[in-house]
């Protein structure tokens, strides 16, 4: 009774932070010539260029490089103060699936340094994998403590409300290449020991076409305060989405929180496939909300629902629609570090 008592009193020194509190840094891994961004990488580099700024005028800006952009990189990008640079090698540039993740015990901010592997051995993962570790040894942390954990677990499969609170998916987190060795039950456990949470609101349904994460919650539903969801709505019945969200929209309603509906932008595609454009796939930084827009007619319809439930950050739209061509966005590309 003692020890349980005792290993309750660790989980609660711990907790994983809501995305609006106040952040150090953002960090962006840039596309590259030897990356699947590299048929259209001008329009790319233009789209995280936009994103870097914005952050930049908020707070730091982490921006990673490899040594064939560097250079350009460095040479396009605005002089700024809050601009930070690392030549770090990558496969690609999903900065929330292989960041690191803050979490924060006895108050002191820590990095929580989970395995990546591809999105459950899609793609290759092997540079991305090592981002983190070595951006630990340039000191880019600050001298946070960093700590290994010993499961795969991408940051875009769950979301906080910083109050011991998670969102996240069947789909993503049981998928049988990521933790095969482990049940629902026992990755329950350890995202509560890891993360100081109380509680779990697993969706089992939902889902995106062509997506590759198996169904990242950041792309369907998230927190926008400690009581409040926002999440992804298909208003159009002979949509394909159509049922699977109508069935998340009636898991989220048993959930007990406020709930906000987003409009599904309109089919977008790519060489004959569909691509997973959604509104939830905004970050939230510093004094700012950076929505992703897609040159579709739900657009102002979104900026709006923003507008009207960030009143005291300023929405800034970023037009994501190359992005989602690689199959993600805004908040996909980028990860916050408080």
């Amino acid at each position: 009774m003692i020890k349980n008592i005792k290993n309750s009193i660790e989980i609660k020194m711990k907790r994983l932070p809501a995305e609006w509190e106040k952040q150090e840094f953002v960090q962006l891994v840039f596309p590259h010539i030897h990356s699947d961004w590299s048929d259209y990488l001008d329009e790319a580099l233009n789209c995280f260029i936009n994103i870097a700024i914005e952050v930049a005028k908020q707070q730091k800006c982490l921006i990673i490089c490899n040594k064939s952009n560097i250079k350009k990189i460095k040479s396009i990008i605005p002089l700024n103060k809050n601009f930070i640079f690392a030549e770090i090698d990558s496969n690609d540039t999903w900065s929330r699936d292989f960041g690191g993740i803050t979490i924060f015990e006895e108050s002191k901010a820590k990095i929580l340094n989970f395995g990546f592997n591809g999105w459950g051995l899609k793609f290759a993962s092997n540079f991305d994998n090592q981002i983190t570790m070595k951006l630990n040894e340039m000191d880019i942390f600050n001298n946070r403590d960093l700590e290994t954990k010993d499961i795969i677990l991408e940051g875009g499969s769950i979301d906080s409300n910083g109050n011991g609170v998670i969102l996240t998916t069947t789909k993503c987190l049981l998928e049988s290449n990521r933790n095969p060795h482990l049940s629902k039950y026992e990755i329950e456990n350890k995202l509560k020991e890891y993360f100081g949470i109380d509680r779990i609101i697993w969706l089992n349904y939902g889902y995106l076409a062509g997506d590759d994460t198996d169904s990242h919650i950041d792309t369907l539903a998230r927190f926008i305060n400690k009581n409040t969801i926002i999440y992804t709505k298909c208003y159009d019945k002979n949509d394909e989405h159509y049922n699977a969200l109508l069935k998340m929209e009636d898991e989220l309603k048993k959930s007990e929180f406020n709930l906000i509906a987003l409009p599904l932008p309109e089919a977008k595609y790519f060489e004959g496939d569909r691509l997973p454009a959604t509104y939830a796939n905004f970050l939230i930084i510093n004094n700012a909300v950076l929505v992703p827009t897609y040159n579709d007619i739900n657009d102002k319809i979104a900026i709006n629902i923003f507008k009207k439930n960030f009143t005291n950050r300023k929405i800034i739209a970023i037009d994501c629609s190359v992005l989602i061509k690689q199959h993600g966005s805004l908040h996909c590309v980028t990860m916050q570090y408080h």
